[in-house]
């Protein structure tokens, strides 16, 4: 009895029920693109290049000759169907286009992920310290009282004993003079 109440904790599962409903709809979209490219993409292709239909392209290696594919199958011909490869391809290309942009629309709708308020940025340093911090712990300059969105750029601090602004880096330079 714990085999099915396990089995089915899993079966209605929301991931499972989705994947489910995927594999069904996307066979249904198989069939829909079938009928798109072999109905309405090809037969203008065919009558561009000539009247050509493209499930009738083959190469028969058995040496005799066919008017169409069905017969060339029917008399057991061994065939390359080269026709039926392209019709596939278009087929592919046409399926991964129509993922490609059902996944852009959903990674659209989703949410961007929630910013954390824990933690701003020190303005000299740009290190990461807590938003309640009023001294950074890595440059221990004072921290002005903004906004954890706000991005002024920094002013660069300037030398008292040699009056040349001081970059912001992240190495430390001691000049001693005797």
């Amino acid at each position: 009895m714990q085999f099915f109440k396990n089995f089915k904790e899993f079966a209605v599962r929301g991931t499972v029920v989705d994947m489910a409903i995927g594999v069904i709809v996307g066979t249904a979209f198989v069939k829909i693109v079938d009928s798109f490219v072999s109905d309405i993409i090809m037969p203008p292709i065919g009558l561009v290049l000539g009247h050509v239909n493209f499930s009738n392209l083959y190469i028969n290696l058995s040496g005799g000759h066919y008017k169409t594919l069905a017969d060339a199958k029917e008399a057991g011909a061994v065939t390359i169907n080269y026709g039926l490869f392209i019709d596939s391809i278009i087929h592919f290309a046409i399926v991964a286009f129509a993922t490609y942009f059902a996944i852009l629309q959903v990674n659209r709708i989703k949410k961007a992920p929630a910013v954390s308020m824990s933690s701003k940025e020190c303005p000299v340093c740009f290190s990461n310290i807590p938003v309640r911090a009023i001294r950074c712990p890595l440059c221990t300059s004072d921290i002005e009282e903004t906004k954890p969105t706000d991005k002024k750029k920094p002013e660069p601090v300037v030398n008292k004993l040699e009056e040349e602004p001081i970059r912001n880096t992240r190495k430390i330079k001691i000049n001693i003079k005797a």
